[in-house]
């Protein structure tokens, strides 16, 4: 049985925490041992350091400031790390950072341990800097370049992200592009109607609904969103934020109209049958990001066969590419939007044709079964 030691999130939500946990799982059911090491600071600080030596165990390494951009550890953290790392002896380390110093440690440490290193590098980005939030993430991937040539292998999602990081020195030959995946038997279009759908339907009403669903920040671009769906004119029509974030107060009072109310602020939303449900009651989804990296949110949406809109931050619009979906610019996204929008809500077999390419190119490309497969390829060259 092969060990892996996975270093990762598993709080505050965010695209990371999604990703390996989903990963973590999948590796578990085709046999692998998995300890998953994460920031959190125990109830019990005077726990056994033993306690993580169970059957797949989970190492808590304690923090100073947990966000779901960056986490800061404390002074112990380096110290714990090392320790849990030789009591675990893994065959395989593999890191989802989680933009941290000690992703910067993390190199020299398993090379002293003579352990094999892989990183999941997905920071959001937009490879044409084409605003400021694209240029402060350009700025952390500056940053991380030095430190990421020490890696053995480096997991990007597209052939977008490589090109921007082989700019920056890295080894072309240490990155494997293994694009994120989504369990296309969850997410799925509704066949038939479950008790949840047809809560949630009842709740909505009568209404042809359009969709956001994620984190609700700046680098989403909501505003823009927003924005463009004030100034259209829309008959039996609504849009739905589903999330939470910072931003969330400042939009909800800037933009709720009680008046129209053709605006619907749902709030964050935990129970997954729940989010499959609204996908699959949703028309379209719009994701206006200014920078991403690979949006879990998105692959979820064409996976649930809605019709998706996405800018071309990240590699979102090579996801679209093709008729998958609607690509639009990060400049003037309003601008794009108040164009597109009325061209939907007009022709409701345009949304149907494009929810049924979004299925079809995720059971093609983006299945969670082929990101396994090619990250077990990465694990059987490393582990010989």
């Amino acid at each position: 049985m092969v060990h892996i030691a996975w270093l990762g999130k598993k709080s505050p939500f965010c695209g990371n925490v999604s990703y390996g946990k989903t990963t973590t799982e999948h590796l578990r059911k085709r046999g692998y041992k998995v300890s998953f090491i994460h920031f959190d600071n125990p109830n019990n600080k005077e726990e056994s350091e033993d306690l993580f030596l169970a059957n797949d165990p989970e190492v808590s390494l304690p923090y100073l400031i947990k966000s779901q951009v960056y986490t800061i550890p404390s002074p112990r953290a380096e110290k714990k790390l090392k320790n849990s790392l030789k009591k675990l002896n893994p065959d395989i380390v593999h890191a989802s950072l989680t933009l941290s110093p000690l992703d910067f440690r993390l190199p020299e440490i398993c090379q002293q341990m003579k352990v094999p290193l892989i990183a999941t590098f997905h920071p959001a980005f937009d490879s044409k800097i084409r605003n400021l939030t694209a240029s402060t993430q350009q700025l952390t991937y500056q940053l991380y370049a030095p430190s990421l040539n020490k890696y053995d292998k480096i997991i990007v999602f597209s052939s977008l992200q490589r090109d921007v990081l082989e700019k920056l020195g890295i080894n072309k030959s240490k990155q494997v592009i293994i694009p994120n995946g989504v369990d296309h038997n969850i997410w799925k279009p509704a066949l038939s109607f479950n008790q949840k759908y047809l809560l949630i339907k009842k709740k909505l009403g009568d209404y042809r609904i359009f969709l956001y669903m994620g984190r609700i920040v700046n680098e989403k671009n909501i505003e823009a969103l927003l924005r463009a769906w004030r100034q259209i004119k829309k008959k039996n029509c609504k849009l739905l934020i589903v999330g939470d974030g910072p931003m969330k107060p400042i939009l909800e009072n800037n933009f709720s109209d009680k008046k129209n109310n053709d605006l619907i602020w749902w709030g964050e939303e935990s129970d997954l049958e729940k989010r499959v449900a609204i996908m699959q009651i949703a028309e379209a989804f719009f994701l206006p990001s200014l920078v991403e990296g690979l949006s879990l949110s998105l692959l979820e949406a064409m996976s649930t066969g809605t019709a998706c809109i996405a800018s071309d931050a990240g590699a979102d619009g090579e996801v679209l590419e093709n008729g998958a979906g609607i690509v639009i610019s990060t400049d003037n996204v309003t601008t794009q939007l108040k164009t597109i929008i009325p061209i939907l809500i007009d022709n409701p077999n345009l949304l149907k044709t494009l929810g049924e390419r979004s299925r079809k190119r995720i059971l093609e490309k983006y299945s969670i079964e082929k990101n396994i497969n090619s990250i077990e390829k990465i694990y059987k060259e490393m582990y010989k």
